[in-house]
């Protein structure tokens, strides 16, 4: 009896064990569906080309507007799926911030990755030293590249759930225009399905925007084609919180054709010293997001190049007034007689966390009470959260409010650099013309704002007992100036016109300080 009983037991539990979950019937059937997990097994290389555009949400020319266009661009990439090793050489033209063409190329290993050639306008320092140019990526940009790749390889991404199924776990439907779209979890990444085919629909991870704090990103398959017996997505696009800010349309795509392996190498020398991908909070958003305009910096620290730098520092340019610094984006200080006032509010919070603890040590008894952003844009206004826990008045300029306020309301549990905190009833001030900030002692901060090319309601910041203005993006001081002032620079010097002030110098989000007759000299005035 007991042996009937053990052999009873033993085939239940074997068949218990050959019932699949919920979870491997979606992804099992996705491998069906894309022509059978033989057939994706037995793809050993992969080479595509394709075209790719961007538009990058918090450049927008409104706070709170459409998408600017930012770039364009060809590829051509190859994969070896043994070694897991890829190449994309990409030929990217811009539109913005300025016209320019990048035409470089990416090699991404499990252990390391390489750029050859120039990528962005904010290169760092071992990327200016070498000849011909070229960088190992920082471990930010290494995890971060890594995961989109894992995800823009259909293919890749559900054979590796078939080969991982402890790892593939329940996920909540996801919900797209009344459509509910079954769901499972894979290392950090939610895959949905179409329900009808059982096809891989979209491919969404949990970020952390430093604009809008909690952010759902969605990488969509689209326009399914045959190629040599499987369903490939020929039509990709992202979706930051619905809204699309990339797409890429494969023109061709190929497997299991020879390629040269040294193409896939990177250099010993390189290799050696190379980060590896960075764990933990990486700050996905800002690495892909600044590469959307072409101006990431790759290091792994976001405020500064940790290659070419030693980190932020406060400057002191007159008696109070300190210029926040060694970064690739700047703020202003400015010490008032029982409160302090920032202008600016660059990248993160983990750069205005750093601004709040300098200020507790030498001004304890000094609260941040007003804070000026002087525009919208993310890079500058991306660390506000962080400057505003002291209760302080959140100062922008016209047009702003709304897009501020939703802002502030945005859920941010996700904020890897601050916890949670309720800003819902921060004060915010909108700025028409001008608004004026004193102390008892006749200290003042003017906020003025001012008509330019870069963005709506833009404002610049003046010191008067300081004879210091404080600039954004229109003007970077301290860099060389061409023999013409360009449309921006001339924006400024006829706002300070229209101020009726007189400033003997400028202090800049960008750069560093300069006298302001350098600029009027380019500008003729």
């Amino acid at each position: 009896m007991k042996l009937a009983l053990a052999a009873l037991f033993g085939a239940f539990t074997l068949l218990s064990c050959a019932t699949a979950t919920r979870e491997q019937s979606l992804v099992s059937r996705a491998a069906d569906a894309m022509g059978g997990a033989e057939a994706l097994a037995a793809v050993k290389t992969i080479s595509v080309s394709g075209t790719a555009k961007w538009w990058e949400p918090e450049q927008s020319d409104v706070p709170g507007g459409e998408p600017r266009f930012s770039a364009e661009a060809k590829f051509d990439g190859i994969g070896d799926t043994a070694t897991r090793a890829s190449r994309f050489d990409w030929q990217k033209n811009f539109a913005y911030p300025s016209p320019r063409t990048f035409t470089y190329s990416e090699i991404v290993t499990p252990q390391a990755g390489y750029v050859i050639g120039v990528d962005s306008n904010g290169r760092n320092a071992e990327s200016q030293k070498a000849n011909p140019p070229a960088h190992s990526m920082s471990g930010y940009r290494l995890a971060t590249t890594q995961r989109e790749l894992r995800r823009g390889s259909s293919s890749g991404l559900i054979m590796a759930m078939l080969a991982n199924p402890e790892a593939v776990q329940p996920a909540p439907d996801i919900v797209v225009q009344g459509r509910s779209l079954p769901a499972v979890s894979y290392q950090g990444l939610i895959v949905a399905f179409d329900p009808q085919s059982g096809l891989p629909e979209r491919v969404r991870s949990l970020d952390y925007d430093n604009i809008w704090g909690d952010v759902t990103f969605d990488y969509v398959y689209s326009n399914w084609r045959d190629v040599d017996g499987m369903k490939i997505p020929m039509s990709r696009k992202y979706e930051l919180n619905g809204r699309m800010v990339q797409e890429t349309e494969l023109t061709s795509v190929r497997f299991n054709q020879p390629i040269d392996q040294a193409r896939l190498q990177i250099p010993a020398g390189v290799l050696a010293s190379a980060a590896k991908p960075a764990t933990g909070n990486v700050p996905y958003q800002w690495v892909i997001r600044r590469q959307y305009i072409g101006v990431y910096m790759d290091s792994d620290n976001v405020s500064y190049d940790t290659k070419g730098s030693s980190g932020l520092r406060l400057q002191e340019l007159a008696p109070g007034v300190f210029h926040v610094t060694g970064g690739t984006h700047n703020s202003l200080l400015v010490e008032m007689s029982d409160h302090l006032i920032v202008v600016d509010a660059p990248i993160t919070d983990a750069q205005s966390t750093w601004v709040v603890n300098e200020t507790k040590k030498r001004f304890p008894d000094k609260p941040i009470r007003w804070v000026v952003l002087t525009h919208h844009h993310m890079d500058h206004a991306g660390g506000v959260r962080g400057l505003l826990g002291d209760g302080a008045t959140l100062v922008v300029g016209p047009g702003s409010y709304e897009h501020f306020n939703r802002v502030l309301r945005a859920p941010a549990t996700r904020n890897p650099d601050l916890k949670q905190i309720d800003l819902t009833r921060t004060p915010i001030m909108e700025v028409r013309e001008s608004h004026l900030m004193s102390d008892e002692r006749g200290r003042q901060v003017i906020a003025y704002a001012m008509d330019n090319p870069h963005a709506k309601g833009m404002m610049f910041a003046w010191v008067p007992d300081a004879k210091l203005g404080f600039v954004t993006d229109l003007w970077n001081p301290g860099q060389p100036l061409a023999a013409k002032a360009n449309a921006g620079q001339l924006a400024l010097v006829n706002a300070v016109k229209k101020a009726g002030i007189q400033p003997e110098r400028f202090a800049g989000g960008h750069g560093s300080v300069a006298p302001y007759a350098s600029l009027t000299q380019v500008a003729g005035q």
